[in-house]
């Protein structure tokens, strides 16, 4: 099968024009990002506060004219727009009693949404989502985890909770564990119920998780993204204003292969990069002390140095980690003394200084 590139899938694209313009909407600067991810793309049109007539047939149309290009599975748009009002309709009034409705990125009463994504599985990024979460509120921040992994949620296994998420006032009140709040599609499921469900199906349940639930006040979003470049991605960078990305990786090289899609992806739709983290980096024996690279060490910091972003440090395999995890008490939150938990600490400080909180 071809590899499929940007250059082929805008070359395609510059061939539907919006609305009739002389213009196609790749000059028109409305295709924001092209994401890759083997045979399956996915793309975002942004038109600002232009939005075509026909967004479905529009759509359609780019999708057909993606999914043509050699090596292409799969294709998927994300549209965004503000829609004008009819110019022989008068501007709606609005009550003075009522507040204007949020902006569609908005999440109210939080301050920050933080991604912490991976370009595979495997690399302990779950277990870091929550560690990091518990660091960052070791600071005096009020921090909350939201599980977009919707194939594969992990988050109540590790913080031990298994009761179902009440509604009030149609609005789902988040779980708390060791002082975050928590949520996932997996508080919602059975936990042997596979999620079957296709792309429009997904986006909903992500923005589900991020808009009807009552997060605030919250200094604070982790969000422990699901691994790949694909529809909660896309979903996740058209409905949240992330303040930034944290990419964990493990030190072997076709991990950090992985992991320089996922960045490119977040620096592609301008989320800024906070930094890669290098997991897994070594193995200290329990029993001689002996220090072991199972996944060689240090490629996620020469990466670092490669892209240009910060290596914000590395955290070893040890029994610890896994058997806290396990347990439902993550190691931030069951060992202080740890020097594991320490180097948590001293990540999620970098962090916070990227953000100035």
């Amino acid at each position: 099968m071809s590899e499929v590139t940007k250059q082929a899938i805008l070359h395609a694209l510059s061939q539907i024009s919006a609305d009739g313009q002389s213009e196609n909407i790749v000059s028109l600067g409305a295709v924001s990002a092209v994401v890759i991810d083997g045979g399956q793309v996915g793309i975002v049109l942004d038109f600002k506060d232009k939005a075509p007539d026909d967004i479905a047939s529009l759509r359609a149309d780019v999708e057909k004219a993606a999914s043509g290009v050699t090596g292409v599975t799969l294709a998927n748009v994300v549209m965004s727009a503000t829609k004008k009002p009819h110019p022989a309709s008068p501007m709606p009034q609005m009550s003075p009693t009522k507040k204007a409705p949020p902006t569609p990125t908005e999440i109210p009463g939080v301050k920050h949404i933080i991604a912490v994504a991976s370009g595979k599985g495997g690399v302990g990024k779950s277990t870091t989502s929550i560690n990091l979460a518990l660091a960052l509120q070791k600071q005096g921040l009020k921090v909350g985890l939201m599980d977009a992994d919707i194939f594969g949620p992990s988050v109540p296994m590790l913080v031990g909770l298994e009761q179902k998420p009440e509604i009030k006032d149609k609005r789902i009140q988040p779980l708390t564990a060791f002082g975050l709040k928590v949520m996932s599609v997996g508080f919602m499921i059975d936990v042997d119920q596979p999620v079957v469900w296709r792309g429009p199906r997904v986006m909903g349940a992500t923005q589900q998780l991020l808009k009807d639930v009552d997060w605030a006040p919250l200094d604070v979003l982790v969000v422990d993204m699901p691994p790949g470049t694909g529809d909660v991605q896309l979903t996740m960078v058209q409905q949240a204003p992330l303040s930034g990305a944290v990419i964990v990786s493990t030190p072997q090289d076709l991990a950090l292969i992985d992991a320089r899609k996922g960045l490119a992806m977040f620096r592609q739709v301008d989320v800024p990069i906070l930094g890669i983290i290098e997991n897994m980096s070594s193995f200290l024996c329990p029993h001689c002390g002996e220090i072991s690279e199972i996944f060689g060490h240090g490629g996620a910091s020469q990466t670092a140095t490669e892209l240009g972003c910060a290596f914000l440090g590395a955290i070893p395999l040890h029994m610890s980690v896994r058997e806290t995890g396990d347990a439902g008490r993550p190691i931030v939150a069951s060992d202080n003394e740890s020097e594991i938990t320490k180097q948590y600490i001293d990540i999620a400080q970098k962090i916070s200084a990227s953000l100035k909180l």
